[in-house]
C-alpha cells in the first residue's frame, strides 16, 4: 500500500457532467446495465445520511430521490444520523439498505480488520470528505498547535468526525481530556458535539474550535460564517503521520478560496466517502444503484457542491480495502466493455 498522499482540487459540476458524457454514460448505458432498472426493489429503502446542514443528509436525500424517480424502488428514504460509525452499524443490524460512510470508518466497522469481516460491501465511492478545523477569525488561533489549553468540539459520537479528531490530536502531539475531567492547563478539553451543535457552542464562545468531517461547502457552516467570521486551519502537515500510523485513507485535498465567504484557499485532510450495502444485497439494486451513480451523476451533487466529486466509473471502483458487491463490479465491467 502507498504511503505518498494524492493531492486533489475540486472538480467542477461542469467538469464532471463533461467526464461522464466523454465516457459515453451519461444517459447512453450499455444494455446490461439499462436493463436492470426495469422492476422495481422488492421492499422500501432505507438510505443511512447524516446531520441536518451536512453532505451526508443532503447526498442520502438526492439519492433517495433518485432511488424513486427511477422506480429502483416504489418507496425510498432517508434517515438521519450522527454519521459515518453509525451509518456503518445502522446497515449491520438492517436498519437501511444504503449508507454513507467514510473510508477508514468503513474499514474500522467493517473491513476486513474489523470485528465484522465480510458482512458490508461497496456500491462505489462517491465523493471526497474534508476536514474543517473551524475557529472564530478573532480567536487568535492560527495552528493546531494553538489548540493547547482551549476547548474544541470533536464531532458527535458515530460521527466520522469523532474518529479522524482524536487521530488528528495525536499525530499533533496534543493531549486532550473530556470536559468532565481533571486535566492540566496544558490539556485540549473536548466536547463531543456534532456539527449544529458545535456551530452554536462557537459561535457563542463556549469552545474554541470545531472538528467537522464533510461537503465544500458544508451549508451549515457557510451560514453561521456569514453571521460570525471562520477561519479554517491547515492541517495538511499532520498526513504524512495519519497515513503511517493508520494507513493510506487520508489525502491532502484543498479548500479553494471562497469556498467560504472571503475565505483564501486552506489546504486538510481528506477522506474518501464509500456508499455500502451489506453483502446480501440483491444484485438486481445494486446493479440499478450503480446505474444512477453513473448514468444520473447530475442528479446526486448538492447545488452548493464545490468539492471533488467521483461519480464516474474508474473512480466509483477505487474503494480501499471494502469489496465492491459483486453486482455492482459486474455492471461497472460492463460500463468498460
Amino acid at each position: 500500500m502507498s504511503t505518498h498522499p494524492r493531492f486533489y482540487a475540486p472538480l467542477s459540476r461542469r467538469t464532471l457532467l463533461r467526464a461522464a458524457l466523454a465516457t459515453g454514460v451519461a444517459g447512453v448505458l450499455p444494455p446490461a446495465l439499462a436493463s436492470c432498472t426495469t422492476g422495481p426493489h422488492a421492499g422500501p429503502i432505507v438510505v443511512a445520511g447524516g446531520e441536518p446542514g451536512g453532505f451526508y443528509l443532503e447526498f442520502a436525500t438526492l439519492l433517495a430521490d433518485s432511488l424513486q424517480r427511477h422506480r429502483v424502488s416504489e418507496s425510498a428514504t432517508v434517515l438521519s444520523t450522527g454519521g459515518s460509525l453509525d451509518n456503518v452499524r445502522t446497515l449491520l443490524r438492517g436498519e437501511a439498505t444504503l449508507a454513507v460512510a467514510l473510508a477508514d470508518a468503513a474499514s474500522l466497522e467493517g473491513g476486513p480488520q474489523s470485528r465484522n469481516p465480510g458482512r458490508i460491501a461497496a456500491l462505489g465511492k462517491v465523493y471526497e470528505n474534508y476536514v474543517h478545523a473551524v475557529v472564530r477569525t478573532d480567536s487568535g488561533i492560527s495552528t493546531l498547535a494553538d489548540l493547547a489549553g482551549r476547548t474544541v468540539a470533536v464531532g458527535r459520537p458515530g460521527s466520522g468526525t469523532s474518529l479522524i479528531t482524536p487521530r488528528l490530536f495525536e499525530v499533533a502531539g496534543l493531549v486532550s481530556a473530556p470536559a468532565s475531567s481533571t486535566k492540566s492547563s496544558a490539556a485540549t478539553t473536548v466536547r463531543s458535539l456534532g456539527l449544529n451543535d458545535g456551530i452554536a457552542a462557537l459561535s457563542a464562545g463556549t469552545v474554541d474550535a470545531l472538528f467537522w468531517s464533510g461537503g465544500v461547502p458544508t451549508a451549515a457552516i457557510a451560514k453561521a460564517h456569514a453571521e460570525t467570521g471562520f477561519a479554517l486551519l491547515d492541517l495538511s502537515a499532520l498526513l504524512p503521520g495519519l497515513r503511517q500510523r493508520y494507513g493510506a485513507f487520508y489525502d491532502k485535498v484543498l479548500v479553494p478560496a471562497g469556498s467560504y465567504a472571503g475565505m483564501e484557499a486552506v489546504w486538510t485532510v481528506g477522506v474518501a466517502n464509500l456508499l455500502l450495502c451489506r453483502t446480501d444485497l440483491d444484485a438486481a439494486t445494486a446493479k440499478a444503484t450503480v446505474n444512477l451513480l453513473v448514468g444520473h451523476a447530475d442528479e446526486l451533487i448538492p447545488r452548493s457542491s464545490v468539492g471533488v466529486q467521483f461519480l464516474s466509473a474508474d473512480s466509483l471502483i477505487n474503494t480501499a480495502d471494502i469489496p465492491l458487491h459483486p453486482a455492482a463490479a459486474e455492471a461497472y465491467r460492463a460500463l468498460h466493455g
